[in-house]
């Protein structure tokens, strides 16, 4: 069997990197094993990059001055958002109105890998989730 896959939501990325203490210790087993192959989608960078702009994130600016250089110290891959990501994302019939939550669901669903997140709100969205 090959690496297992995980998709990181946007505040499982944020805490990996500065927090980890605020990760379940379930998923801080999965992001060190050597096996776990992770992978942090555009669309979070893009949210952590509105909401540092916005106000609610003044801490990012060094993660976003170097983001490449953080998501490898992590172990990660890039995900960018394809076509077929944005279709489903527009096209999801659940009532969850945030476009960032919505991409990451389309992502983890079209690409098969599960999301690490603590978001119950995610939960509206048929895919596998790990806390």
């Amino acid at each position: 069997m090959g690496p297992i896959g995980y998709l990181l939501d946007t505040h499982t990325l944020l805490w990996a990197i500065g927090s980890p203490d605020l990760l379940s210790s379930r998923t801080r087993q999965f992001i060190k094993a050597p096996e776990t192959r992770l992978w942090v989608s555009s669309a979070s960078v893009w949210e952590i990059a509105a909401k540092h702009r916005l106000g609610p994130l003044p801490e990012a600016g060094p993660l976003l001055a170097d983001v490449r250089y953080y998501v490898h110290r992590l172990g990660a891959e890039s995900l960018a958002i394809s076509m077929e990501h944005a279709r489903l994302a527009g096209s999801l019939p659940q009532a969850h109105r945030d476009p960032f939550d919505r991409i990451l669901a389309a992502q983890s669903i079209l690409e098969r890998l599960p999301l690490m997140t603590s978001d119950r709100a995610l939960d509206a969205f048929p895919l596998y989730i790990v806390r």
